[in-house]
């Protein structure tokens, strides 16, 4: 009996300290915002400097709307659906930080092709994407999630499987937004 306890609680101790804490989530709602400091592009133009999230804090909130690839018909449905907002958005006090794995060249291009009038951020490594838990290791992509920084630069909101579908994600997105001002 007690070898068998002991062996009980080695089992426990083991999992515990092995992999099964990093399923954990390591962001949360009230979490500091992970800084980055990633390439962009506009419709007008590819960025010389980095885009430092830093320097945004203070002066908006941020809607990081990471999503897979440019060019996809989901994700040009997602940054169409923010760019025929985006007034909206802006008057709620926030800016959109678009994020995939892409190219700036490929940004530059999409955002033309589609008028957006917001900055598209490349994180080809997919560090920033894995920093705020959007990265698709089986995909090698990132997923389509929401994250909302508030201008203190904590995490305010999270929609870890954003949707187009419909447009129920992205009411819940403007929703959060209205609740920051």
């Amino acid at each position: 009996m007690a070898g068998r306890l002991v062996f009980t609680m080695l089992f426990l101790f083991l999992i515990s300290s092995s992999g099964g804490a990093q399923n954990a989530p390591l962001l949360q709602v009230g979490d500091r915002a992970p800084d980055f400091a990633v390439p962009y592009a506009t419709r007008d133009s590819i960025a010389r400097t980095p885009l430092h999230l830093a320097s945004y804090l203070g002066k908006s909130n941020i809607v990081l709307a990471f999503y897979p690839a440019d060019w996809s018909g989901g994700c040009t449905k997602e940054v169409c659906t923010m760019r025929d907002d985006f007034g909206n958005i802006q008057n709620l006090n926030a800016d959109i930080l678009a994020i995939s794995g892409d190219y700036v060249y490929s940004h530059h291009e999409w955002a033309k092709h589609h008028d957006l009038p917001f900055k598209l951020l490349s994180d080809h490594s997919h560090e920033v994407a894995r920093a705020y838990l959007s990265y698709n290791e089986k995909s090698l992509m990132n997923k389509r999630t929401v994250i909302v920084i508030d201008t203190r630069g904590t995490v305010a909101y999270m929609d870890l499987e954003y949707s187009v579908r419909d447009d129920e994600d992205f009411k819940q997105l403007k929703s959060a937004l209205s609740k920051l001002r």
